[in-house]
């Protein structure tokens, strides 16, 4: 409650994200081991003025949304609307919901779900101000200096400059008396405009529109160069005993020797190293897992595709490769002359510069089941970013 008046928050998540060039939509996308959707959640749910939440979303993803709520326990979330066409219409489905739900309802914040480092300053800063205009938003001052066309249709080619003091940015959230929201709302629907944020509606029917000082962290994740840069540092260990009457493969290549290592698959212990390193970096699992050697559709397959999968996982999570460094351990074969051509396939099957990825082969000085030819190891280490 605020001032002893309820207070719905509408967590705007039903966009796609197609600029990031994810297939997963970006809302879901892991920060700092959260989901984007569940750090921009956590934000409100801790502030004690903040009742409700209304999540609204993509209709495939409300049962993903629920999943999330259970997890994270996310208390205040009273309902995950399903979205519409556009973003306009997705927020009116939830402010719609808001009146069934919670009639009693004074103020809504509606917010990006985008935005998740939002501060609990800003949104009770904005609160405050829509509870004394009707309608308020969060916004920053320009930095940088401004230039438009001096043709004000963009027509010519030259410019003037802009005097940015007069300029801001807007952000998320924006605040309103829920009486004001909704006549803007129906205005804005009824006679067909649409605008980019809520506060330009308010403005349409009339309602003066508060800046509130909001802040330069206050992002919106929109592209892959937004999201805060992370580091990772993945290791992989594999071992297979030799076998007769089996190709030797290792690191995509068939090596002439007279044992092959014995496995479900071809057997590239250096490659399955390599998946194992790079999986455990992103947190997605083991190759044990993702593919099992009681599947009878991995039973011979190539690791080299194995591993070309394995960096489709890593690029739906945005993870990007750094650099990564293989060590063979075996007594013979002798691998010196094969790995550049490892490397090369490596390379091609991650998409990567093949300037980032190291291979060298050891031995054990004849000791242990290495040293006595009783097969081959491989450990690997990557680094991996975002």
């Amino acid at each position: 409650m605020y001032e002893n008046s309820r207070v719905a928050v509408i967590i705007a998540a039903a966009g796609k994200g197609s600029r990031m060039g994810s297939e997963m939509p970006k809302q879901f996308i892991d920060i700092g081991g959260q989901p984007m959707l569940v750090k921009t959640l956590q934000a409100f749910e801790d502030i004690d003025e903040i009742d409700d939440i209304f999540i609204v979303t993509g209709g495939e993803f409300t049962e993903r949304c629920e999943r999330l709520i259970e997890e994270y326990r996310i208390g205040k979330v009273s309902a995950v609307v399903s979205g519409g066409s556009q973003r306009q219409d997705s927020v009116f489905n939830a402010l719609r919901e808001i009146d069934r739900c919670e009639p009693d309802t004074e103020y809504v914040l509606i917010h990006d779900a985008a935005r998740p480092f939002i501060k609990r300053e800003v949104i009770l800063d904005v609160l405050k101000a829509a509870a004394k205009t009707g309608a308020a938003t969060a916004c920053v001052a320009m930095k940088d200096s401004l230039r438009r066309f001096a043709d004000e249709r963009g027509t010519g080619t030259g410019s003037v400059s802009v005097d940015r003091s007069s300029y801001f940015a807007v952000q998320t959230p924006q605040g309103f008396r829920r009486d004001c929201i909704m006549t803007a709302y129906r205005k804005a629907l009824g006679e067909g405009v649409y605008a980019t944020d809520d506060a330009t509606l308010a403005e349409r029917a009339g309602y003066e529109v508060a800046i509130v000082e909001g802040d330069y962290g206050n992002i919106k994740i929109t592209t892959k160069e937004d999201l805060p840069m992370e580091n990772r540092v993945g290791t992989g260990f594999d071992v297979h005993g030799f076998a007769e009457d089996r190709k030797l493969i290792l690191g995509g290549v068939d090596i002439p020797y007279d044992k092959g290592l014995d496995g479900h698959s071809d057997a590239d212990v250096l490659v399955h190293a390599l998946m194992d390193a790079l999986l455990g970096a992103a947190a997605l699992g083991d190759i044990g897992r993702l593919f099992p050697d009681t599947e009878a559709e991995y039973e011979g397959i190539s690791s080299i595709l194995l591993l070309e999968r394995v960096g489709d996982m890593l690029s739906q999570s945005m993870y990007r490769i750094g650099n990564i460094d293989v060590t063979v351990i075996a007594q013979a074969p002798k691998i010196n002359r094969y790995t550049e051509q490892m490397r090369d396939n490596i390379a091609d099957a991650l998409k990567l510069d093949k300037s980032r990825i190291n291979i060298k082969g050891t031995t054990t000085e004849k000791l242990g089941f290495v040293g006595r030819e009783e097969g081959i190891a491989a450990e690997a280490v990557c680094s991996l970013y975002r």
